[in-house]
């Protein structure tokens, strides 16, 4: 699916023991805590520099706050989260202008990321403005650089984002994220709005970006078709877990892990007549309150031991670079 190439030795950003946990209150006037929902459950994973992590589970597993912890939208409980070695959550004034240039976002919805009264020049160069200082003419003259690189006519800049389809305006947030010069975009369900037709096309201009951009990507997405045509490599994970983690095709062609199988079973086939496993899982996901005890997933588990409910299976190598979080293995 993707074209080989040399990634660089040193990540470009490593996430060390990631938690977030959210409290859970009750009452109106006097407010106590009563819990916890433990969104991110201490998950570690690196990104190279021009490679693509995807993260893949079902909704709720806690993909779109380990984004947001990567953005700084949210602080975490604990761990880190390391660009260059440096710990993005400790960063101030002039570093954390530059932390902002480097890692930009495309969200999901092109409808509501954009600023109806704004221009899309404006709205394009809404990050160099605020991380950097430029002149106007340099400000246009970037405006028009990557307009022309998401394949969008100069004078799409006048306009608005209402006079826009959702691909073109997913095209617009993406080049609002390219104009700071990024080296890493997190990709929330950047095709999920879209009809089929486009989804292709924004995906193509992806993989363009990355390879004529030198970009990482972190790509959150629930379909896995997109993260297997765009993702080096996949990680599962299951209620703020990590529970398998590999090269994309090698996850594809041979998922370890009982709930990895389970969910690519539920996923529409490319091929409907090629033979494949069936796996359906027997009760609901847990709430993230009060999760299960020692591996979260053992009682939904087809394949559950006496052990799976006591301890907490560690994420460990079964191949080479293929993880999984599983007393099977």
């Amino acid at each position: 699916m993707l074209e080989g190439r040399a990634i660089a030795a040193e990540p470009l950003i490593r996430v060390e023991n990631l938690a977030k946990h959210f409290p859970v209150t009750r009452g109106l006037l006097i407010a106590r805590t009563t819990g916890q929902v433990k969104a991110v459950d201490g998950i570690s994973f690196t990104i190279g520099r021009q490679e693509t992590l995807g993260l893949v589970g079902e909704s709720g597993c806690g993909k779109t706050t380990t984004s947001r912890l990567l953005l700084r939208l949210e602080r975490p409980t604990a761990g880190r989260v390391l660009l260059d070695g440096r710990d993005v959550h400790a960063l101030t004034g002039a570093d954390l202008s530059q932390y902002h240039t480097r890692v930009q976002a495309v969200f999901q919805d092109p409808w509501s990321s954009l600023n109806p009264r704004l221009r899309i020049r404006d709205t394009i160069a809404e990050a160099l403005i605020v991380n950097r200082r430029v002149t106007r003419a340099g400000k246009l003259e970037r405006v028009e650089e990557v307009l022309h690189q998401v394949g969008l006519p100069l004078a799409a800049a006048s306009r608005y984002p209402h006079e826009f389809s959702g691909g073109q305006r997913q095209r617009i947030a993406l080049a609002s994220a390219l104009a700071s010069d990024p080296e890493l975009i997190v990709l929330d369900e950047p095709v999920s709005a879209l009809d089929v037709s486009i989804r292709a096309q924004i995906m193509n201009l992806l993989k363009d970006l990355q390879v004529r951009q030198q970009l990482s990507y972190l790509l959150v997405a629930h379909n896995l078709a997109t993260v297997r045509y765009i993702a080096h490599r996949t990680a599962v994970m299951y209620l703020g877990r990590i529970v398998e983690h590999a090269d994309t095709e090698s996850l594809y062609r041979g998922p370890l892990h009982p709930y990895t199988k389970a969910l690519f079973s539920a996923a529409l086939p490319a091929d409907p007549d090629a033979p494949r496993e069936d796996m359906i899982l027997s009760g609901e996901v847990p709430s993230p309150i009060d999760p299960p005890s020692g591996c979260h997933f053992h009682p939904r588990c087809p394949f559950a031991m006496e052990q799976c409910s006591r301890v907490a299976p560690a994420l460990k190598a079964v191949a080479s670079g293929h993880q999984v979080s599983c007393h099977l293995y």
